[in-house]
């Protein structure tokens, strides 16, 4: 099966801890709400201690054109994911030695805060020495289930394809469509969870020349995947486009949402598989907030310590959507697990939808 042989992150370096963010807001929609004090208490109450973005504070206050945000977008995305793969190929903590990109047979590119045609994909090619012939997979639209989802693309081409190895590459600067004049609930909670973040991930083939690099003693391969849609649920989650750029849709019921439909959709995939949640021992959930942890916790009933990682994730680098999942990932990776010990990675996103991995360590042949 197809295996998870590195993966990295790259974090802007402008950060703001959540109690400036908190003065920020207060600021911005004193005026629009009487109880701003109650309101603002989803600041200290989501268990976000700092965020890093890709662009300074006073940005924000000032107006900003779609093209100008746009424009931004492309220059900092295309740099970011540079970065990031850069690293994930040379991450020595997964990998024996450095890997060229040259090796690269497919990129899954997945954002959803910008636009670009010709896609990012393209964009890195030319800042990297990849092959020209390297297949490019851009997804676009799928929000905070995108990391889950670009992995599943990766594991279908790497069945289709043994012998490949693809990149997924993660990429998302919210902070850019920040909307000062919207003085919506909606985007008071996006401003109290929203970062910017990249993450790119190495999935390889079977027959992968690139498997005796791996350097950890057991990997995760993929075992199987599954795409869940909520019938006519497009209002729980997504962009609202106007002339002014994208204004966050975010529904105050994706919490109970969870509770009530995510166990169905996790068991019924497991039992597919012959595997119960209990024998999980990762499991690697996207944090879309402290109550969508909750609502997972309470739904699986799942261990303290296997939301561990995605709770570090969101106290330190806020809800990144597409790539916050990999950024988890990395964080279990780090951890050996034994060989034939499972995993499950989840992420949820406009649709509304859920995207599921079961992944299963094998031990390395070398």
């Amino acid at each position: 099966m197809p295996a998870i042989a590195s993966v990295s992150s790259y974090t802007p370096s402008y950060q703001l801890d959540q109690e400036t963010t908190t003065e920020f807001a207060r600021e911005l929609f004193a005026e629009s709400y009487q109880d701003i004090e109650r309101l603002l208490a989803v600041f200290s109450n989501g268990q976000i201690e700092k965020r890093q973005f890709a662009v300074p504070i006073d940005w924000f206050r000032k107006d900003h054109s779609l093209q100008e945000r746009n424009d931004l977008y492309i220059q900092l995305a295309t740099e970011y994911s540079v970065e990031a793969i850069k690293a994930c190929l040379a991450q020595s903590r997964f990998l024996q030695s450095e890997i060229a990109v040259s090796e690269i047979d497919a990129i899954v590119l997945v954002s959803s805060s910008g636009m670009a045609t010709p896609s990012l994909d393209a964009r890195i090619m030319n800042k990297l020495p990849f092959s020209e012939h390297t297949k490019r997979i851009p997804l676009w639209g799928l929000g905070c289930a995108g990391g889950a989802m670009g992995m599943s693309r990766a594991f279908e081409f790497c069945r289709a394809y043994p012998e490949a190895n693809v990149l997924v590459v993660c990429v998302e600067l919210c902070s850019l469509t920040f909307q000062r004049n919207d003085r919506t609930k909606s985007n008071l909670v996006g401003t109290s969870l929203f970062a910017d973040g990249t993450a790119c991930a190495l999935v390889i083939g079977d027959d992968s020349a690139l498997r005796p690099q791996i350097r950890q003693d057991s990997v995760p391969n993929i075992i199987a995947t599954e795409s869940t849609l909520m019938p006519d649920s497009e209002d729980v989650m997504g962009w609202d486009v106007k002339d002014s750029g994208l204004h966050v849709i975010f529904s105050r019921s994706i919490p109970s949402i969870v509770t009530k439909w995510l166990r169905p959709v996790v068991e019924g995939f497991l039992q597919k598989e012959g595997v119960t949640v209990q024998q999980l021992s990762a499991f690697i959930a996207h944090p879309g907030g402290r109550k969508v942890l909750e609502a997972y916790s309470e739904a699986l009933g799942l261990a303290p310590e296997l939301l561990e990682a995605s709770t570090q994730v969101l106290k330190h680098h806020g809800n990144m959507s597409s790539p916050t999942v990999l950024y988890v990932l990395e964080k279990v990776l780090a951890s050996p697990k034994k060989a034939r010990e499972y995993g499950l990675m989840a992420a949820l996103g406009p649709g509304f939808s859920s995207e599921l991995l079961l992944l299963q360590w094998e031990e390395v042949n070398r």
